[in-house]
């Protein structure tokens, strides 16, 4: 197949252009051209995707069978493509995410369960939406937390901050809240499952790892993904009420159960998380944290130190 992947120099976008192109599509990525191409030789189409006539004009001629729109947040960022390629792509598959949901008291999150309109994601359900109104033959892959190597976001990597520079973990209320997370490659290796699946067409998929996990247990976990004993990590519980924070982040994950039934892709895709939680911890840390240096940069705890000397 001869597939677009919008991105393709960052994080899910590396992971999936590798899988991609060793399974041996010719793949070609749509970018801003700030960052190099994951595979030497990859043919490269440099644009801005916020800017609907410059992207149709990049990319007007071009063939394709399927699109990968790994970083649309809005449906305004998606639309552009649609309006091209609907008519000759045989996919579409789109990165949502399961921060769609609407909070429940019943859980894991499952496909059918509705969603929250005041999401900040509420533009991610808005293009599944129009994906199905428009009556292109696509899929929906709904991830709850991404890790692993390129994570651009301060999730692992917060936790490793902390401990390996002996802080104090801080952690809201109880440390009770089950949280979800799903390796960078497990999530790509799914999404290229998707192609040639006849079944997955105009379906959902929630992709993550197959465990769920405690804010506590995830501080034990980083700990041992670094080589440290987890009995001798320091957690300490705060009432984040009892602070003016503001919109200043003191915890990376957000404070409520958050994790989903991945059963669904299992079955009708016939796929497996290759990574635990420790195993893909371990990953991100040796090939990401410490292979990039962050061991060795000062690091800002004056928001921890602040929750501290209350």
């Amino acid at each position: 197949m001869r597939i677009l992947i919008m991105g393709g120099t960052r994080f899910i976008g590396v992971s999936l252009t590798k899988i991609l192109v060793a399974q041996g599509h010719e793949v070609v990525l749509f970018n801003r051209g700030n960052k190099p191409a994951p595979v030497n030789g990859i043919e490269q189409i440099h644009g801005d995707r916020t800017n609907a006539s410059e992207l149709k004009d990049k990319l007007a001629g071009q063939k394709f069978d399927a699109i990968f729109d790994n970083n649309g947040r809005e449906l305004k960022d998606t639309k552009p493509l649609v309006e091209l390629f609907k008519d000759q792509i045989s996919h579409f598959v789109y990165v949502s995410s399961a921060g769609v949901y609407l909070p429940s008291e019943q859980m894991p999150h499952r496909e059918d369960d509705p969603v929250d309109p005041q999401s900040r994601h509420k533009g991610k359900y808005e293009t599944e939406t129009y994906l199905k109104a428009e009556g292109v033959p696509f899929t929906s892959i709904r991830p709850t937390y991404i890790y692993g190597s390129g994570n651009y976001n301060d999730l692992e990597a917060w936790f490793f901050d902390r401990i390996l520079r002996n802080q104090p973990i801080l952690i809201p209320y109880h440390g009770l809240h089950f949280t979800q997370f799903g390796h960078v490659e497990d999530l790509a290796t799914a999404m290229s499952l998707v192609l040639g699946n006849s079944q997955a067409v105009g379906q959902i998929y929630n992709i993550s790892g197959d465990r769920y996990v405690t804010f506590k247990g995830l501080t034990l976990a980083c700990a041992e993904a670094v080589g440290k004993n987890p009995e001798e990590i320091e957690i300490k519980y705060y009432d984040p009420a009892q602070f003016n924070l503001g919109k200043r982040k003191a915890f990376p994950i957000r404070v409520q159960h958050f994790f989903a039934d991945i059963s669904k892709a299992q079955k009708e895709l016939n796929w497996q998380p290759k990574y635990d939680l420790i195993s893909g911890l371990k990953e991100s840390f040796e090939n990401d944290y410490l292979a990039n240096g962050r061991d060795k940069v000062d690091v800002d705890f004056s928001l921890d130190q602040e929750i501290l000397n209350n």
